[in-house]
């Protein structure tokens, strides 16, 4: 525990120190309130909006989670196909990988079209950012099995499809946990991004403030994006580490 507390210890008196210079900015007018608040403004605002606040921030996470949760199941069934059957990983994987490199920003409005206004089209745009980490990810792990356990599974003639139920996907784990993490972030984003299009949330709430000149609530919004990202960065770790405990044949992503 102490050698955790020294290891945190930096961070947190930047932390602090960061948080008192920029009081000091602002108190003493050096920069205008309105274009940048004082931490204590923005923490006043924050105690005084909570409700609202803490009620957009549910939304985006039944988004983020609905998002990250549909990506992990797809991009995990997609991995599993493009490793069983390598042309189909040839035929789609190509497009799986130029989809992935259009803007979501971009793409927000079409789901509009598409969807509507709403949280369906903030949950879409949540699922499409978050999908190829997991995929990706996923397939990565299974084709990285150690060569020895696939010659000695090889010993007792398994058929392919337990070969990949019974080594490959345990073996790949470890990846697709990692890709979980980076999807986390990604799938926040895109959430954050569809309630600017769509409306609903910290996304909607922070843009509602923008054409307020609500500044201190715009960084209200944000960190509460920003400290609701972590915490389920931190989830995922969590659940890493449970899983990976015990493994008795798997390396390390």
């Amino acid at each position: 525990m102490n050698a955790q507390i020294r290891d945190k210890a930096p961070a947190w008196l930047f932390l602090l120190a960061l948080l008192g210079i920029w009081q000091l900015i602002v108190g003493q007018g050096w920069v205008a309130a309105y274009l940048l608040p004082a931490p204590s403004d923005i923490y006043a605002t924050t105690v005084e909006l909570w409700p609202e606040i803490w009620s957009a921030t549910q939304s985006t996470l039944s988004s983020i989670v609905w998002g990250l949760a549909a990506s992990f199941a797809i991009g995990v069934t997609l991995a599993i196909g493009f490793f069983a059957v390598p042309i189909l990983r040839r035929a789609v994987l190509p497009f799986c990988v130029f989809f992935q490199t259009v803007p979501i920003i971009a793409i927000a409005p079409l789901l509009v079209i598409w969807f509507g206004f709403g949280e369906t089209t903030v949950k879409a745009s949540a699922f499409i950012v978050s999908l190829f980490p997991i995929l990706a990810n996923t397939l990565t792990g299974l084709e990285e099995t150690d060569p020895l356990l696939r010659e000695m599974f090889q010993l007792y003639k398994p058929s392919k499809w337990k070969m990949i139920s019974k080594l490959q996907i345990p073996s790949a784990i470890p990846y697709i946990l990692t890709g979980l993490r980076i999807s986390v972030g990604l799938a926040t984003i895109g959430a954050i991004v569809g309630e600017f299009i769509a409306g609903g949330g910290l996304g909607s709430l922070i843009d509602s403030a923008r054409t307020q000149q609500r500044v201190d609530l715009v960084f209200s919004g944000v960190m509460a994006s920003s400290v609701l990202a972590l915490l389920l960065v931190l989830s995922i770790d969590l659940i890493s580490r449970l899983l990976l405990r015990r493994r008795p044949y798997t390396r390390s992503a």
